[in-house]
Parts: structure tokens; sequence; C-alpha cells
């Protein structure tokens, strides 16, 4: 049986730019390779998956919450790259699951493991619970040397915040990968923590 991945890190760990890399490797293979996103992510255009290295291509299909996936529709693909897979619900988690079993290929999932308040997203949760393979994605803590491991969200001016609803698209304007140890000052100094 073909594995479920979750390939998971914080903001700006070069996720996408790691999908578009393995997409790549596998066309050049004469592989089939289909793309897949939540249709939420419209950041870059409705079906492009971009990642901020400047490379992109267009998702073959967008994924809402009550999107069933035939497995008659995959038969051939070789293997299914998912980009944002934290915003994916439980549902079509499950589902991508099943598809590693029939027809059969490995599914790869891309996504950040929690938000900015530092709490699991649904789709997160999941993909830790099912999948096969659990891989980190690593970068450095935007204001010390220290591995990132969360996402800080930004207001207007650049103070860190804790408000707001759990989805909020946004790039390096709008959030930044840090250390606990810098996640927990920034809160701190600005009394939300």
């Amino acid at each position: 049986m073909a594995k479920l991945y979750f390939r998971h890190g914080p903001m700006d760990s070069a996720k996408t730019l790691n999908l578009l890399a393995v997409a790549h490797n596998y066309r050049s293979q004469g592989k089939r390779v289909r793309l897949l996103k939540p249709r939420l992510d419209d950041r870059f255009g409705d079906a492009s998956i971009a990642s901020r290295a400047g490379l992109e291509a267009k998702a073959d299909l967008l994924l809402d919450h009550d999107t069933k996936l035939d497995p008659a529709d995959f038969v051939g693909v070789d293997c299914l790259l998912v980009d944002e897979a934290q915003f994916l619900s439980t549902a079509v988690v499950e589902q991508l699951r099943q598809l590693t079993k029939e027809p059969g290929f490995p599914v790869i999932c891309y996504g950040l493991r929690t938000d900015f308040r530092t709490r699991l997203f649904e789709g997160s949760r999941r993909l830790l619970e099912l999948a096969d393979s659990i891989e980190e994605v690593k970068v450095t803590c935007q204001f010390c040397n220290r591995k990132a491991i969360l996402n800080l969200r930004l207001a207007d001016g650049g103070a860190p915040s804790l408000d707001g609803d759990q989805i909020e698209l946004g790039g390096n304007e709008r959030y930044a990968p840090v250390c606990f140890n810098c996640y927990d000052a920034r809160f701190s100094v600005s009394g939300l923590g």
C-alpha cells in the first residue's frame, strides 16, 4: 500500500517550493502527478500554487470542505501533491488516506501544523492522526537562530497579535516563523501573554 505523507513547517519554510520540486521530479520521469489545494487559498489566484521564490503551477483540483473524491478519477495517477493541507476538512483528509489504498499511490500533503495561537488546524490534526510519515520542513526563527516551530501573526505596524479568525490568509507582511522563546517574548513584552 502507498503512503500518506504530511510535511509540515511554519510559514516561510519553503513547503510549496518543495512541493513544486517534487512535482517537477515526477514529471521529468514521465510520471503523472496531480496538484491539489483548498479553494479558499486564493492568495496567488484561484488555481495557482505559488512559492515565495517565484515558482508556480496550476492546481489540477480545488478542494472544498465537502469535496467528494472519486477513486475512478485518479486511475493512472502516480502521486497526489496537496498544498496548504491545514485547511482541509477531516472528511477530505480521510478520502486522501483511502486513495493511498485504492487506486493506491502516494499522497504528499504540505501545510502548517498550528495556527498563530499554537492550536492545530483541522486538516493538520487529522493528518497527524493518519499519516504514515510525518516530516518537518525546517526554517530558522525570524528573530534568532533557533529552529522556528510557530507562526506569529502580525497586526498592522508589526506588533504581535492573537486577534482574528483562525484562518486569515497572508504572507510575510502578516506572519513570521518563530521559535517558542521569541513567540513567548513577543507576547510578554506586548502584554498579550
